[in-house]
């Protein structure tokens, strides 16, 4: 069902970390807790595949993106994180018209190593959990 307009959720405020490959996604949305950083928008024709839904890829990048920033939240030290690996899993499908939002629920930091985990919803019902697992570096040898 498309709607004519949605209302973006209370706290959420244009996202201020752009990058290249989420450039075409925009605009995307972000609300900062205390321990994580969720990512938010609405989904459009353009974020879609052939069959109308939103496209695996697009939620998949964003969780990766949702749960890296909340792991960097939580170490608060300068560290820089890179993917080591991620997993999805879709459970559910989300569509154009409806507010997807990707909320990190779980992160265990390590001095090396931090594990995150998250949820993806559509109009608030779960279409995806990640885990993803970040190696921290020093910003340096990140850049």
């Amino acid at each position: 069902m498309m709607r004519e307009t949605l209302e973006i959720p209370p706290g959420f405020a244009r996202h201020d970390r752009r990058s290249p490959v989420t450039e075409a996604w925009e605009p995307i949305y972000a609300r900062k807790t205390e321990g994580a950083v969720i990512l938010g928008l609405v989904a459009e024709a353009a974020h879609t595949n052939s069959r109308g839904f939103v496209h695996g890829g697009l939620i998949g990048a964003l969780a990766d993106n949702a749960m890296g920033l909340s792991c960097a939240r939580r170490l608060g030290d300068g560290s820089s994180l890179l993917t080591v690996n991620l997993a999805l899993d879709y459970l559910g499908v989300a569509r154009a018209g409806q507010w997807l939002e990707f909320d990190t629920v779980f992160v265990k930091p390590g001095r090396t190593l931090c594990f995150a985990q998250a949820f993806v919803t559509a109009d608030g019902e779960v279409c995806a959990r990640a885990n993803g697992v970040f190696r921290t570096v020093a910003r340096e040898a990140a850049a």
